[in-house]
């Protein structure tokens, strides 16, 4: 009984839901337009009047402390990115908006697929705190983009190995590849040519990997949440 209480719902449930949402992405863009599928995406996943979870959250154990744990970071980023769109900075070429928007899709569809795998596991909503963050200053919104997504990327790098369930493994493996490819456009947008060097890959070509407590250490700031991860040490 405690090996079923700690074991993940069967992956097909929430990567139908993610490849659902993408599928629909995709059609409608070419239907009716990016404006329409992200009004959409918007509408279908967030909540009318959203809890929000005050004091410390605890992610669990097992995998379903890996799982909280990457759904504490999407929740994060997707509120950083949806904030990003709402508030545009100023000089905000069309390029940059349309791409920008399909990072805060991707992140939105990776919070999503996160709380329908987990379930009533799930630790509730965050609360996010972007008030350090000038919306409207494009340095200080692209910045606090690259640390996020080069934080995102070493911490699914860092727990990797505390997943034991070969399917979440090899899913968490494709979401850090395309957050990989958000960190290499926003640090291109900073500065071209900046995506591998020597900050975030190591003299063997290797992306540098963070634990659980240093990357929770540098969301923080953040997250007004004190976040137990305990069972990732």
């Amino acid at each position: 009984m405690n090996i079923l209480k700690n074991t993940p719902p069967p992956l097909e449930t929430g990567n139908q839901l993610l490849v659902k949402g993408l599928h629909r992405r995709s059609f409608l863009k070419w239907a009716g337009g990016a404006a329409t599928v992200s009004s959409l995406i918007l509408t279908g996943c967030k909540d009318d009047d959203p809890v929000i979870t005050t004091g410390e959250v605890n992610l669990g154990t097992g995998d379903f402390a890996v799982l909280n744990y990457a759904y504490a970071l999407e929740q994060l980023e997707a509120a950083f990115y949806t904030k990003v769109i709402e508030s545009q900075f100023t000089g905000i070429t069309a390029d940059e908006t349309a791409l920008l928007t399909d990072i805060r899709d991707h992140e939105i569809a990776h919070r999503e697929f996160f709380k329908a795998a987990l379930g009533s596991n799930a630790i509730g909503n965050l609360n996010v705190d972007l008030s350090s963050i000038n919306f409207s200053s494009r340095e200080s919104v692209l910045n606090t983009a690259k640390t996020f997504e080069d934080l995102g990327v070493a911490a699914y790098n860092g727990a990797g190995r505390f997943i034991t369930s070969p399917d979440y493994l090899a899913l968490a493996g494709k979401i850090v590849s395309v957050e990989a490819r958000h960190a290499a456009y926003i640090r291109d947008l900073l500065s071209n040519g900046s995506f591998a060097d020597n900050t975030v890959v190591d003299s063997n070509g290797l992306e540098m990997s963070k634990d659980p407590a240093a990357v929770l250490q540098a969301a923080a700031p953040f997250i007004k949440n004190t976040i137990n991860a305990s069972a990732l040490a």
